[in-house]
């Protein structure tokens, strides 16, 4: 059986919550910079803990602009994914900053990513193809415009934003109704037809069936304070459900 690449979701930056996912079994980590506790020297050093333990870093970027885009990439990231995508041309435009030119509008930066030196023709394309570029689908105008989003070179997938996405189309707070699960699918599929992959955070058992069922390329299964308030409240749990069975 295929697998798809499985992640946990970091809201700090901690190198204990890193080592635990490697052992846990994942191979992906999501920073999620825009709503976290991420500034640039937790980046600086997390990234490169995240890559040298094989797990591929996804940051969600603090906004849809060049320097938190060009930062993260500089940093090393793998992927940014990129938050609050009004449309196509929004995304032209925005996405541009994660390729470099002629592809899009990156900047040049001597620092990691390039051994500290300087760069070749060759070093560009690997990067522009090596590091990808998800814009997120979180407002109601990237939804309706997804096709011509997913077709533009610059965008290398999607990451979909089901929180948001039910807020802006209208239907408040998510609930993982069959409405909000219709438009994960909808999107789903036209990543399928478009030949890109797709992200998406999948908490309840419903979400996880369906990004299994329509292949999602990364699926996001942990939260850094979800999973600790479940560990927290079960220990709890187990604890008054012995006291019960044996009072003193």
């Amino acid at each position: 059986m295929t697998f798809p690449s499985l992640s946990v979701w970091l809201t700090e930056p901690s190198t204990a919550a890193v080592e635990m996912a490697h052992l846990a079994g994942y191979d992906a980590v999501v920073l999620d910079v825009e709503h976290g506790l991420f500034d640039l020297a937790a980046l600086d050093w997390l990234i490169p803990q995240i890559r040298a333990r094989g797990m591929r870093a996804i940051v969600k970027v603090l906004g849809p602009e060049r320097g938190p885009i060009q930062q993260a990439l500089d940093f090393g990231a793998d992927a940014v994914a990129i938050p609050h995508i009004e449309s196509a041309d929004h995304a032209r435009t925005v996405c541009g900053f994660a390729k470099f030119p002629p592809l899009g509008d990156r900047s040049f930066a001597g620092g990691r990513t390039s051994g500290y030196r300087g760069f070749t023709d060759d070093w560009v394309a690997r990067q522009d193809r090596e590091t990808a570029c998800y814009p997120m689908i979180e407002d109601a105008s990237a939804f309706d415009d997804i096709d011509a989003i997913l077709a533009l070179p610059t965008v290398d997938g999607i990451f979909i934003g089901p929180s948001d996405l039910s807020l802006r189309r209208g239907r408040g707070a998510y609930a993982v109704t069959d409405a909000d699960l219709d438009d994960i699918r909808h999107l789903a599929r036209a990543a399928k037809a478009a030949g890109k992959p797709w992200i998406l955070p999948a908490w309840s058992e419903a979400e996880q069936k369906l990004a299994h069922d329509e292949g999602a390329s990364t699926i996001v299964l942990a939260m850094q304070y979800g999973a600790i308030l479940a560990g927290f409240t079960q220990t709890l749990t187990n604890f008054k459900a012995m006291a019960e069975r044996n009072p003193r």
